[in-house]
């Protein structure tokens, strides 16, 4: 029987050789002598039928005796390792290329190609080691489970505002905006007291959100929402409660699910284009919103004297609230800088994050 030669194909890496041969039920006998890799088959079905099949080649480089290979119904697949991990600029000693060997274009990668898989390989085993090193928390179940509910439960609060306040506003129209604070501030004395706990989770360690933006917002919210909304009653009737309310329901309604899901691992792509999309109009218009309803509240304070500072006689009665107010709105617009500056940071690394990743 004539003894034929396969169609062999190869590919490389630093530190491995890749040959496929075009062989179906083959049984193979390779082996290797420093630089020679002889390999014969005692029956196998090529291009020609079943014969018998043989072929040769001598490495550019010396590489290791340990062969792996595996034969399949349609391929058999040997890999090699080279002697000392480096390129090669051909595989065989001699420069011209035998007829029967071609590149393995389903693996084939250049050089450069080559070293972006290899650094690739060695950050996942480095980053395997170092997790391996770290002690894991054995609170972390319980952490997640609370930031979870509290996510939750506000994201709950949030929606039953903004909710109501939607139903109200189809069915009333203008006239909703003169009662809001009698329907819903119930529910936001609850979720903004309960926000107190975004300034704290990030001091205990429970949260990676930074603290003084958290802060920044919870205090001006809370000044806007028990110290001008709360203790005035001539401001309780104002259509701006409205739109304060409105907006920072929009905002939070897609901030807690985004947050709460991310406490299990899971993202959805459509509310994380939300989370840090919708914030770039609404979260301005809010600010915009809170000093509209400081301004109104000015001439309220110098009238009936609330929360007035006593001063010594000489310098007069008292210092109206309404000047720590002016002072506020000039503190609220620096906050606001600085929120916006931080949010769009994040929203920038996050997105940068995930092309990472797409790479």
């Amino acid at each position: 029987m004539q003894i034929l030669t396969p169609h062999v194909y190869w590919a490389q890496r630093h530190g491995e050789i890749y040959l496929r041969v075009e062989l179906s039920d083959a049984k193979v006998r390779p082996s290797v002598h420093q630089i020679l890799l002889c390999c014969s088959t005692a029956q196998a079905h090529g291009a020609k039928g079943d014969n018998e099949y043989e072929f040769s080649l001598e490495f550019l480089e010396p590489v290791r005796p340990e062969i792996n290979h595996k034969s399949t119904q349609r391929q058999v697949d040997i890999r090699i390792k080279k002697q000392e991990e480096r390129w090669w600029d051909r595989l065989t000693l001699q420069e011209k290329k035998p007829v029967f060997l071609a590149p393995d274009f389903d693996r084939w990668l250049d050089e450069s190609d080559a070293e972006m898989e290899l650094q690739a390989k060695e950050e996942k085993i480095h980053k395997i080691s170092v997790e391996s090193r770290v002690r894991k928390d054995p609170y972390l179940g319980l952490k997640k489970g609370y930031l979870f509910m509290y996510n939750l439960v506000q994201f709950l609060g949030f929606s039953w505002i903004f909710v109501n306040m939607t139903v109200r506003l189809l069915i009333l129209g203008q006239d909703s905006f003169y009662d809001t604070f009698h329907t819903t501030a119930d529910m936001m004395y609850f979720c903004q007291m309960m926000a107190v706990l975004e300034v704290i989770n990030p001091l205990l360690g429970l949260a990676k959100t930074g603290f003084f933006p958290a802060l920044i917002q919870v205090a001006g919210r809370n000044c806007i929402l028990f110290v001008i909304f709360g203790s005035l009653e001539e401001m309780q009737n104002k259509p701006v409660i409205f739109f304060v309310f409105y907006l920072w329901s929009t905002i939070e309604i897609f901030r807690y699910p985004f947050y709460m899901l991310a406490c299990i691992g899971t993202e959805w792509k459509l509310l994380t284009w939300l989370r840090y999309s919708l914030w770039i109009p609404l979260y301005p218009l809010g600010v915009v919103a809170e000093a509209v309803a400081v301004i109104q509240s000015l001439p309220i304070f110098d009238e009936t004297l609330l929360f007035s500072l006593p001063l010594p006689a000489v310098l007069g009665h008292s210092l109206s609230f309404s000047y720590i107010l002016q002072l506020y709105l000039v503190l609220m617009f620096l906050g606001l800088f600085i929120n916006f500056r931080h949010l769009y940071k994040q929203r920038k690394r996050r997105y940068r994050s995930r092309k990472r990743k797409v790479h």
